[in-house]
């Protein structure tokens, strides 16, 4: 858990993937990507898929929402690595909350990895009572995916959220502190998560920036729909971001939840807080 002003962060248990290292690190040289990163036997990396809740004074907020439970087929779940699922509503638990107790979710995209903890295998919402906030091109793309993202935009994590749903173009403040704001890159309508309170802050950079051995603007994933707008954001909003004071939060990096770099070396990391 980290402090940031009045509202506390957290990392959920939303489960993990092992994933093929040259589809996460696309054109870096594996002599390169692996000096950075953890790989096994199989040329695998572990991606942990875990939500962060925000609470704020009076919200409890969720980004993204992990792998699910009993989501996957048999065979999903060999093809993605998958060790263990979604435990989301025992860490809830722990903090006395439930899944109803969710007043937002806000995607930064709609890949599966990201989405299928938004609702159960009837299309039910997992967060009942959420109002669910996305990119509008994401949201559209999610509805009639191409012949490349249908992949990953499963129909199965459709549901009746879409009862509950705010669609944004650019960026939308849904709390004070609080906004989405429109990259695109890693898909059409991915999007960034930033959080400010008290003059402290804190960015979630979704699958633009997915784990700290990513800093570098042309280390991007092989599943980046549009890399050069990915690079050409990661290019301008890092460096930002770290002249700002921001901190960094990480939904698939196996050892990070949070960094923030030093604002005289960019590249080096001033402090920052593991996952348990």
């Amino acid at each position: 858990m980290m402090k940031l002003g009045n509202y506390k962060v957290h990392y959920l248990n939303g489960g993990i993937t092992h994933i093929d290292g040259g589809a996460m690190f696309g054109v870096v040289p594996k002599a390169l990507w692996t000096k950075k990163y953890e790989v096994n036997e199989k040329n695998q990396i572990p991606l942990p898929t875990h939500p962060i809740l925000i609470q704020t004074e009076d919200k409890n907020i969720i980004v993204d929402t992990g792998i699910g439970t009993g989501k996957l087929t048999d065979k999903e779940r060999k093809i993605f690595g998958v060790h263990y699922e979604s435990d989301m509503e025992n860490d809830l638990k722990a903090l006395n909350l439930t899944l109803e107790d969710i007043d937002y979710v806000l995607m930064t995209h709609l890949h599966f990895d990201h989405a299928a903890g938004l609702t159960d295998n009837d299309g039910h919402a997992i967060f009942s009572n959420a109002i669910h906030v996305l990119q509008q091109d994401e949201w559209h793309e999610f509805q009639s995916p191409n012949i490349r993202s249908k992949s990953t935009y499963w129909q199965k994590n459709n549901g009746d959220f879409k009862n509950k749903l705010i669609l944004f173009e650019d960026e939308i403040e849904i709390y004070p502190g609080i906004q989405i704001r429109h990259t695109g890159g890693h898909s059409y309508g991915h999007s960034v998560v930033t959080i400010e309170s008290e003059g402290e802050k804190a960015v979630h950079m979704g699958d633009i920036f997915p784990t700290l051995a990513h800093r570098n603007p042309l280390w991007v994933t092989a599943y980046d729909d549009y890399p050069m707008q990915s690079i050409r954001e990661k290019e301008r909003l890092i460096p930002n971001y770290i002249l700002q004071d921001y901190w960094f939060l990480y939904y698939h990096d196996a050892k990070y939840f949070a960094v923030k770099f030093d604002k005289h070396k960019l590249n080096e990391i001033e402090t920052y807080i593991t996952r348990n």
